[in-house]
C-alpha cells in the first residue's frame, strides 16, 4: 500500500453522522497505522471541546480544548494543527483522519490545516442518499437542533449541508436501503463532478498489509475510499470552484424525476420585478445557485445561493468587464480564464447564470418567471443611464 511521506491528512465531514462514521471506520480498516482525530463540539455548553484520538482498536487519547471567544469552532481551529503536528512528530501514523463534527464545514478546516504547513491529501463528505432531499429542504437554524458551532452561528441545516456536499471532490455514499433512484439521481445532479465512493455501514474483516509481515511480491492495493483519501487536494483550486464567478456549476439534466435547469441570459434583471419574484424563485427548487446582474448595479456581480426555502444574495465583487485593464493583473488566473471562456462583445463577463436542481422541477414555469424579471426590449434600449435610475429594490436586502 503506497502512502505519501510525512503525515497525510484527510478531512471527513458531513451532517449525516452515521454515514460519516461508516466512512471513517472504513478508512481505519483499510489504512493500517491510521488514526482519527475528532473534536466534539456538543460539549461547548460546558465551556470546552472534547478531543479524542483513536485507531481501529479503540481510544488512544482524550483531552479538552477551552472555548476561544465563546466559540467552539474557534477552539477547534486553535487545537487542530498542534494535535496533527504532535501526531506527525511522534511518528508511526500513516494517515491522520480528521473527522469533523456534524456542522463543521470542510472548506475552513482544509484551509486551516494547509496554512499550518501540513498536507491535506483528501476531503470527503459522507452522504446518505435517502437524506439528501430532507436536509436540503430543512430551513431550521442549526442552533435549534443543537448543531451551532458558536453562539453567533446563524447558519441553517440546508445551507450548511449544501456547502459540505458541494465543496468535497469525493462523496462517501452510504449503502442506504431507504434510498431510491430519485435520491441517487438528485445527489448526482447536485454535484456531478464529484467522485462517488460507495461505503457500507459495516466494515469488512479482510486481511490488510500491516507492514510487519514478511514482504510479498504484490502489495495490497488501496481500496477506493483510501485511494480517494490519498489522491491529493488543492485548497486554492477548491476555493476557486466555489466562487460564483468561476464555480463549476451543474449542467442541464433530466432523469429519474429530477431536473437541473441551467438558465443563461445576457440581459440584466429589472431589480423591482426580480425582488418581487424572489420567494417564488427560491421555493421553485430544492437547490439553486449561480451569479446574476441587476440593471441598476451593472458593475456588481451578485451571488445567488438558495436551499431550504431560504435565499442568500450578496455582492461577490465587480464584474471583470467593469475593471480597468491595469486591475486585471490582480485578478486570479482562474477567474480571468473563466471570464474569457464566456466573454460577450457587448457585456463582457456580465451574465445571468443560475442553476436550479430539484425533483419535480417545473422547468417551463420557472423559465417563464425568470424571463419576466429581465428588462423588456424598451427598458433595455433606454440604456445604462436609465437602468441606474430604476428602483434600488435590493438595497435593503444587501444592507447598502
Amino acid at each position: 500500500m503506497a502512502v505519501p511521506p510525512g503525515l497525510p491528512v484527510v478531512i471527513v465531514g458531513g451532517l449525516h453522522a452515521d454515514a460519516r462514521r461508516a466512512a471513517v471506520a472504513r478508512l481505519l480498516a483499510d489504512v493500517p497505522g491510521s488514526v482519527v482525530l475528532h473534536h466534539d463540539l456538543a460539549t461547548a455548553a460546558a465551556g470546552t471541546v472534547v478531543r479524542t484520538i483513536r485507531d481501529a482498536s479503540g481510544l488512544l487519547d482524550a483531552g479538552e480544548a477551552p472555548l476561544v471567544n465563546d466559540c467552539a469552532c474557534c477552539a477547534l481551529r486553535e487545537d487542530l494543527v498542534p494535535e496533527l503536528e504532535r501526531l506527525r512528530d511522534a511518528g508511526g501514523t500513516r494517515l491522520a483522519v480528521v473527522e469533523l463534527w456534524d456542522s463543521v464545514e470542510p472548506k475552513a478546516m482544509a484551509e486551516v490545516v494547509t496554512a499550518g504547513g501540513l498536507t491535506v491529501t483528501g476531503v470527503i463528505t459522507a452522504v446518505d442518499p435517502a437524506l439528501v432531499l430532507p436536509y436540503l429542504g430543512n430551513g431550521d437554524d442549526l442552533a435549534d437542533g443543537g448543531l451551532a458551532a458558536a453562539a453567533t452561528d446563524q447558519r441553517t441545516v440546508a445551507d450548511t449541508f449544501a456547502r459540505q456536499l458541494e465543496y468535497a471532490p469525493v462523496l462517501a455514499v452510504a449503502d442506504s436501503p431507504e434510498a431510491d433512484d430519485e435520491d441517487r439521481e438528485l445527489l448526482a445532479q447536485l454535484h456531478p463532478t464529484a467522485r462517488r465512493v460507495p461505503i457500507s455501514q459495516g466494515v469488512s474483516s479482510d486481511p490488510v498489509d500491516d507492514g510487519l509481515t514478511v514482504p510479498t511480491p504484490r502489495l495490497r492495493p488501496l481500496s477506493p475510499l483510501a485511494g480517494a483519501a490519498l489522491a491529493g487536494f488543492d485548497v486554492e483550486a477548491a476555493a476557486a470552484a466555489q466562487h460564483p464567478a468561476c464555480a463549476l456549476l451543474p449542467a442541464d439534466a433530466d432523469a429519474h424525476g429530477v431536473s437541473t435547469l441551467v438558465w443563461n441570459r445576457r440581459r440584466p434583471f429589472h431589480p423591482e420585478r426580480l425582488y418581487a419574484a424572489l420567494e417564488d424563485l427560491t421555493c421553485a427548487a430544492a437547490r439553486s445557485r449561480g451569479r446574476f446582474w441587476l440593471a441598476d448595479k451593472p458593475d456588481t456581480l451578485f451571488h445567488w445561493d438558495a436551499a431550504g426555502g431560504a435565499l442568500c444574495v450578496e455582492s461577490a465583487g465587480p464584474w471583470l468587464a467593469s475593471l480597468p485593464d491595469a486591475a486585471w493583473e490582480m485578478v486570479p488566473p482562474v477567474r480571468r480564464a473563466a471570464a474569457a471562456l464566456d466573454w460577450d462583445a457587448e457585456h463582457g463577463d456580465r451574465c445571468q447564470h443560475l442553476v436550479f436542481t430539484s425533483p419535480g422541477l417545473d422547468r417551463d414555469g420557472l423559465e417563464r418567471l425568470l424571463e419576466s424579471c429581465l428588462l423588456t426590449d424598451a427598458e433595455y434600449a433606454a440604456g445604462r443611464d436609465a437602468w441606474q435610475r430604476l428602483p434600488h429594490a435590493f438595497d435593503t436586502l444587501l444592507e447598502v
